[in-house]
């Protein structure tokens, strides 16, 4: 797509206040059935946007098909975007001196924890911005490892022609099933690739129904297993995986959500603003429309918006588009 064209987006969520509609956020989205037949669709789903840290768990597939091989919580965390809790920390410190490196040879950007409350303790304690703090350092420390385990080169494990890289795409598109045509750069330093939502909710159905003891196997049972590390204490991913039995989620900046059912089916949607608050709200719907239970998802949608300190609105999914 060139900058002069735009995406067909529609509206997935509304916010009210009072008796008005006080904001709208558009996006598209896909929801797939076991088999991969479109259950519901709004916008441009085959439209080609960057799904950002939605992207890890298909990583942390290249890496075990390389031969990295770790704990689950130690997996969950190369497929996370931890709040950088003390916990999140020291797991991708092990990560590291399983493969006898440092935090040192971290080649991502520094940042605060991301989760709020991980954010105001490391800054209550004097801490500053760090590589290990940044949420992503889970998926370095594994990008690491994976190239002591086969012999490759440390320094330049980010770069285009690295042996890691290429891996990583070509994993990328067998599991999508789209070609990989628009590459840049992740905040933190790896390649992000242009791929369409029905392509990325394609990837993660096979995260829940993949044969025991392959890859993808691996990588959807460790991030079910322990969805503290995936996310972090308040976070919606992590507690819409504790809510639902057998369910896996992934967020990414710039509004992304990616969920997979136990059955194989899955939801991938994308915020056209970017706008986080969005995600879940307009992912309820389409849960619904795979059958999930309606009073599971309660505390995802229909979320209050206060004024004077009482609600006055609500942010909501919407179930069809307006006439």
């Amino acid at each position: 797509m060139s900058t002069t064209e735009f995406p067909r987006h529609t509206p997935l969520a509304v916010q009210t206040r009072g008796e008005l509609v006080e904001s709208v956020h558009y996006g598209s989205l896909v929801a797939l059935d076991p088999a991969g037949k479109t259950v519901l669709e709004r916008g441009d789903p085959e439209d080609r946007m960057y799904p950002r840290s939605a992207l890890k768990p298909l990583i942390a597939v290249a890496l075990h098909r390389a031969g990295l091989r770790l704990t689950q919580e130690q997996l969950a965390l190369a497929a996370a975007s931890h709040s950088g809790s003390a916990g999140h920390q020291q797991i991708a410190r092990d990560i590291l001196a399983s493969a006898g490196l440092s935090e040192d040879a971290l080649g991502n950007s520094t940042d605060l924890p991301f989760g709020v409350s991980e954010r105001e303790a490391w800054l209550s304690a004097g801490h500053r911005p760090t590589q290990l703090a940044q949420n992503c350092s889970g998926k370095h420390a594994a990008l690491l490892a994976t190239c002591v385990r086969n012999g490759w080169p440390l320094a330049s494990y980010l770069d285009a022609g690295h042996p890691l890289t290429a891996l990583i795409r070509a994993t990328v598109a067998e599991l999508t099933g789209d070609p990989i045509t628009a590459i840049s750069t992740d905040g933190c330093g790896t390649e992000v690739f242009g791929l369409s939502l029905t392509g990325m909710a394609r990837a993660f159905s096979k995260l829940t129904t993949a044969p025991e003891g392959t890859a993808e196997y691996c990588v959807g049972a460790a991030m079910r297993a322990h969805p503290m590390v995936v996310a972090g204490l308040g976070r919606d991913v992590t507690t819409l995986m504790q809510a639902v039995p057998g369910l896996l989620a992934k967020d990414g900046f710039e509004g992304i959500q990616l969920i997979a059912l136990a059955d194989g089916s899955a939801v991938a949607l994308k915020i056209s603003d970017g706008g986080d608050r969005a995600r879940m709200p307009a992912a309820v719907p389409a849960l619904l429309a795979l059958g999930v239970d309606p009073a599971l998802l309660k505390p995802f949608n229909h979320l209050p918006v206060y004024g004077g300190g009482r609600p006055v609105g609500q942010l909501f999914g919407l179930q069809t588009l307006p006439a």
